[in-house]
């Protein structure tokens, strides 16, 4: 026997156990400062009126329902709103940002509604009336329950994925697992990291950002037509992160700029601009009318 075995296989099983412990912490810091980031931005816009403290706005309108959906053990507020005097003719999961509830995205439903798209918008885990903490993995897991429930709600219509921010990330990374019909990316970021930096962390803290949601990985030979739209002064993340988006991939995807828009106008300010190009030249399929 070896007799350098035993301690390589000591030093191995210690570095194993501090990765572990690595990716455990770096994870930790992430649920807090998402939840946190979530929870400050929430407040600030009931402050300022841009969504209302009674939530009435998530279940209203024609075509509307609000539904919980079981994600592992915890549940998950959603709000599902579908046309409601002619057929869908698409079907397509939201997943926001960081700083978003349901409540956030009701008016982009009902445009949706208007152009016959039936749309589902959830909460994960640990936010709004979501059961549970935020974790990067639920997160995921929460993606593929509400994808799986709008399956049900919308057949035989094939169900689309758009992703908004942070939700762009999740958005990519779940894509391939539920065989999504079709991607949209809005607001989108490169890497979780990159995303970090953008909004201050310095690059010497990277490390503690778990090195997940990297677009290039998630987005290199997917199977599926992409869509990436982005605002041209967009702040958070500049115009050049979704070119580069874009260029992860190759020629299945097209790339559509708003000119003027910024990085929250998509949900803050619906309108049928912005939105027209995602249901008419990507949604609906070609020649539909």
């Amino acid at each position: 026997m070896d007799e350098g075995a035993g301690p390589c296989r000591s030093l191995y099983s210690r570095l194993e156990r501090l990765t572990v412990a690595g990716n455990r912490t770096q994870h930790f810091l992430l649920s807090i400062a998402v939840t946190a980031a979530g929870r400050v931005c929430v407040a600030r816009d009931r402050m300022l009126g841009k969504v209302p403290w009674d939530g009435r706005m998530e279940t209203a309108g024609p075509g509307s329902s609000r539904l919980a959906i079981s994600s592992g053990k915890h549940r998950l507020d959603a709000v599902f709103v579908k046309p409601e005097s002619e057929p869908a003719r698409a079907s397509v999961l939201l997943c926001h940002g960081i700083g978003e509830t349901v409540t956030h995205w009701h008016a982009v439903q009902q445009l949706l509604a208007a152009n016959r798209v039936a749309s589902l918008v959830f909460d994960y885990a640990g936010y709004g009336r979501s059961s549970g903490a935020f974790r990067a993995d639920q997160a995921e897991r929460d993606t593929v329950a509400a994808f799986h429930r709008l399956e049900e709600l919308t057949a035989p219509l094939p169900v689309s994925i758009l992703g908004l921010s942070l939700g762009s990330g999740i958005a990519a990374a779940t894509a391939r697992k539920v065989g999504a019909h079709r991607l949209v990316l809005c607001s989108a970021f490169t890497t979780l990291r990159h995303a970090a930096g953008r909004v201050g962390v310095p690059r010497a803290f990277w490390i503690g950002v778990p090195p997940i949601w990297n677009a290039e990985d998630a987005l290199r030979d997917c199977p599926v037509p992409i869509l990436i739209v982005h605002g041209e002064k967009d702040r958070l993340f500049p115009v050049r992160m979704a070119r580069e988006l874009a260029e992860f991939c190759g020629s299945n995807r097209e790339l559509v700029v708003i000119l003027d828009g910024h990085h929250n106008d998509p949900f803050l300010t619906p309108e049928p601009s912005y939105w027209g190009e995602i249901v008419a030249r990507f949604l609906l399929k070609q020649g539909e009318t």
